[in-house]
């Protein structure tokens, strides 16, 4: 099972950021990928605070015979087709789509995971990584990833920390999950 975060917080030549995630989902699907479970769409606070325009977020769970590498090929030739041009790291954006874990796959590795996932983001985004990282390293701190991904996937263990998608959802602090907004 592949998980996948959606996300857009500009208009794009496909209307407004829920529109472009809803066409987003289709091309997942269109591609290839059988899509089992897909979230509502949220409203969401920018992030990080203050960095554009509140985004459309949703989730979906997808079942592929095709590796991580492939299914992130995938999503990036989506948010290509959508309109997305990679720009400022944490910045606006049309379509940003996100493999955030593959069954209970880590890669590259248990130790290069947890560094990224132990790098201070409060003042400034982390480097670009050069390569995939499984699962996402900062999924367990984003209300505007937990909260869709919660819809389609609460049992998901995180290979790392042992919690489920819905346990790491209640551990936000309250303000963080009440500013999530369904559509």
């Amino acid at each position: 099972m592949h998980l996948i975060a959606l996300g857009a917080n500009l208009s794009g030549p496909l209307g407004t950021p829920a529109q472009t995630l809803n066409r987003a989902m289709d091309q997942v699907q269109a591609a290839g990928l059988r899509v089992t479970a897909c979230s509502p769409t949220y409203t969401t606070p920018a992030w990080p605070a203050g960095s554009g325009p509140d985004f459309a977020n949703a989730a979906l769970c997808a079942e592929s015979i095709r590796s991580p590498y492939q299914v992130l090929d995938i999503l990036h030739g989506i948010e290509a087709e959508l309109g997305r041009v990679r720009g400022r790291r944490w910045g606006t954006r049309i379509c940003d789509l996100d493999l955030l874990g593959s069954d209970d796959l880590i890669l590259p590795d248990r130790a290069e995971v947890q560094r990224w996932m132990d790098l201070d983001t409060a003042n400034a985004p982390p480097p670009v990584p050069t390569g995939l990282i499984l699962p996402h390293p900062r999924l367990h701190e984003r209300a505007f990833v937990l909260v869709p991904l919660a819809d389609v996937a609460p049992d998901w263990v995180h290979p790392l920390t042992g919690h489920t998608v819905a346990q790491m959802c209640a551990a936000l602090p309250a303000d963080a999950r009440s500013a999530i907004r369904r559509v």
